[in-house]
């Protein structure tokens, strides 16, 4: 029997011979399926490995380029890609995985038990530093790996090679997500020839996916061509894919709009009001998975993890007008959180407990900003900083996410530009932020169809302290407690019910301030055919043609 998980399926999962072709019924036959795609990219800010890359400039070409056990059709529900059998055992401790004959990678070599196992090792060791390493902390020997000293080469204790196609993954807890958590990036096989020298791979990788790696001239493009021995069940419409760099989104956008440039998924600021009438391009906008957050370091002075952080920091929640933000500055294309997932996503929430310090409302945020003046004074002369990236297109958004909170408290408050995301995501990584006393923006798109998407690397403590995406390094055991709890419960109800018990817990302590969800949005040039989203609000870049 063939189980197709999704984040909406029933709890005993057994994934057993799956696949589909993903078509476009519009194509045109004057079409090219040998045009290669122009597409905006930002400049990726790590080297392309799958396990230390959680940013859309390095993600959306190492997607196209490693592909998984899974792969999520447009829906978001997921079906075997590589993975012929995924198999748990009667309590979901342990999975049993068989893989399909025939995969190689882009040098020929085959993909087998061991291209994964050694690769989930590789990058769940600290001594590796990779940014992915909390994604593998369900599987068995994944603390061991975390001592200091640890030789790099140390493999996870619950991986097991049965043979070339067979492997088994022992948990440190029962997880019915897990199989859907195989679609994650980190979790793509690797060849032997990566382990020789991991930094000239990051720069010219080997992959095995609907796409192969041609070349990255760095702040200008990454180039990727399709790839004639790809065995998946995509079906592959272009030549390649280029991803270009721009440090200026108006730019990209007027790109399109000459054709000079094929397919972008954000639209500037100043393009917002008018992209959807624009008769020069093709426009889409659709409720999308992406929510951004303002996320407040729980070291930074008056925002502690204490009763005055807590105060201070709903105080800011409840100074941001967030409709005003969407309805003047934001064209109207996004919807207020109320979360912190999307409502795109099952199990999301309007009426989480303590959800109202996501509403604006002045009044009470004065009184709690005066009430944590009680406990530690806030100097006047003080400045409530929030870093953004420019070329993200974020000015005129923080700009006013600023101003609301400087009218509503009556404190300085200023937005400090950052002029490109790589910069933006060095200063993550290296806690500058924390170190300047300063809020950043945060934003997130998950990676596989689940609550659990967002809220274990954002949130949980393992993914602190340079292991993750937790760049606010919160931590939190009763919310890691919550999360375990939700991974393993035996429904996709019981799961749900007990990751929003754990949303209550973070709108209590309110690490990262969710502001709004965007739409899924774009503009592709006239000539572009195949122009349609994903579930997580990518363009289907396999489907482009023109």
């Amino acid at each position: 029997m063939c189980v197709l998980v999704a984040s909406a399926c029933s709890a005993l999962l057994v994934l057993s011979g799956c696949g589909s072709a993903e078509n476009d019924s519009s194509h045109s036959s004057a079409a090219s399926s040998d045009a290669v795609i122009s597409i905006y990219g930002p400049e990726p800010a790590k080297p392309l490995i799958p396990s230390d890359t959680n940013e859309i400039g390095g993600g959306n070409p190492i997607e196209m380029m490693f592909s998984r056990l899974v792969r999520f059709d447009s829906k978001g529900k997921a079906v075997n890609e590589i993975a012929q059998d995924i198999k748990p055992n009667a309590d979901m401790t342990q999975y049993a995985i068989t893989i399909k004959p025939g995969w190689k990678f882009t040098d020929g070599s085959p993909v087998t038990s061991q291209s994964f196992t050694k690769a989930w090792s590789w990058g769940a060791n600290a001594a590796n530093a990779q940014l992915g390493s909390s994604s593998y902390n369900i599987i068995k020997g994944y603390d061991a790996l975390q001592n200091p000293g640890i030789d790099n080469n140390a493999q996870l204790e619950g991986l097991k090679v049965v043979d070339d196609r067979t492997f088994t993954v022992d948990l440190v807890a029962p997880s019915s997500t897990f199989p859907t958590v195989l679609g994650y990036t980190p979790y793509s096989p690797l060849p032997e020839v990566f382990y020789k020298d991991t930094k000239a791979f990051g720069e010219k990788p080997v992959t095995a996916g609907p796409y192969k790696f041609v070349s990255w001239e760095h702040n200008k493009f990454v180039k990727l061509a399709k790839d004639p021995n790809y065995k998946g069940g995509l079906t592959v419409k272009n030549g390649g894919l280029e991803f270009r760099s721009y440090s200026d989104t108006t730019a990209a956008y007027a790109d399109i709009q000459s054709g000079n440039l094929d397919v972008m998924d954000f639209i500037p600021t100043s393009a917002l009001k008018t992209f959807l009438t624009d008769s020069s391009i093709q426009a889409k906008s659709q409720a999308g998975p992406i929510v951004q957050y303002m996320v407040i370091p729980s070291a930074m002075p008056h925002f502690k993890e204490d009763e005055e952080g807590r105060l201070r920091r709903q105080a800011i929640s409840l100074s941001i007008n967030r409709q005003q933000l969407i309805d003047k500055v934001i064209g109207g294309t996004a919807t207020p959180a109320t979360d912190f997932i999307s409502p795109t996503i099952p199990g999301y929430s309007k009426n989480l407990k303590g959800s109202d310090v996501l509403k604006y409302d002045s009044a009470k945020a004065k009184e709690l900003w005066e009430k944590a003046n009680t406990i530690s004074p806030w100097d006047p002369n003080a400045s409530f900083t929030v870093a953004y990236n420019v070329d993200g297109g974020y000015k005129d958004i923080y700009d006013a996410i600023t101003n609301s909170i400087k009218n509503t408290l009556d404190i300085k408050t200023e937005a400090s530009p950052i002029p490109t995301f790589s910069e933006f995501n060095a200063n993550l990584a290296h806690r500058t932020f924390t170190q300047k006393g300063m809020a950043f923006r945060g934003g997130w798109q998950p990676d596989y169809p689940s609550p659990e998407a967002y809220l274990k690397p954002k949130f949980i403590s393992s993914a602190a302290d340079g292991h993750g995406a937790n760049y606010g390094d919160y931590k939190n055991s009763q919310a890691d407690e919550l999360l375990q709890e939700a991974s393993s419960a035996k429904s996709i109800d019981a799961s749900n019910k007990k990751f929003q018990e754990m949303q209550e817990v973070l709108l209590k302590d309110l690490p990262a301030i969710p502001i709004y969800c965007d739409n899924s949005k774009g503009a592709a040039s006239k000539q572009l055919h195949g122009f349609e989203f994903t579930w997580k609000g990518t363009p289907e870049y396999w489907n482009l043609s023109k």
